[in-house]
């Protein structure tokens, strides 16, 4: 059972990331404000959990949270800011969409730039120690996913519905022999011959 909160006092806003490591598509974030004494012993981190696990947790949180948020960042952004700038900008943005103002957010990982007023707690596996991170990577997961399986009827030919714009072996062959899509990220080492080079 994860933590309930890191604090016991106001309210706690968790927020996670999906798709940092990927080479095509946004980077998505959540935020995920869940009522005082809120159990769910499924929750985990999002990488934890199967693809119907998932589904089934994201309804129950959309359900049961006070207010929950998603939003994200393109690809010509995160190129422009980098990678890391942009997932914290996508959680700033889901956060703006909050329908409560939390007194505390939680963001998994290390990094993090002040939001507003708001005091901020860097956690590392954040997501694997306190619910509502857990159920901020859950959505961020499942709204990436559901995107780039959109996507995928576009550009067939990347498998985006199976690899989702991560770096699979089948993602850079297609890469290599057709070339990359608007979409790609070209901050990021896409073709296999750049993994080679020497700097």
């Amino acid at each position: 059972m994860l933590k309930e909160f890191y604090c016991n006092e106001g309210i706690e806003a968790g927020c996670d990331e999906a798709g940092r490591g990927c080479l095509a598509g946004p980077v998505f974030a959540a935020a995920v404000i869940l009522p005082s004494g809120y159990r769910n012993e499924a929750l985990n981190d999002s990488k934890k959990l199967s693809a119907v696990k998932r589904k089934i947790l994201r309804n129950e949180i959309e359900r049961d949270a006070l207010s929950w948020a998603v939003a994200y960042c393109d690809n010509s952004e995160i190129d422009t800011l980098n990678i890391l700038r942009a997932s914290i900008l996508a959680m700033h943005r889901a956060l703006d969409k909050l329908s409560v103002i939390p007194d505390r957010i939680l963001v998994d990982g290390n990094k993090f730039f002040p939001y507003k007023s708001i005091p901020h707690i860097c956690i590392v596996h954040g997501d694997a120690s306190y619910m509502s991170v857990a159920a901020a990577s859950i959505l961020a997961k499942e709204y990436r996913d559901e995107h780039m399986c959109r996507m995928h009827s576009l550009y067939h030919l990347y498998a985006w519905n199976k690899n989702k714009g991560y770096p699979t072996a089948e993602h850079r062959m297609a890469i290599d022999k057709y070339g990359i899509t608007p979409y790609h990220r070209k901050s990021f080492l896409l073709h296999k011959s750049q993994l080679s080079l020497k700097f």
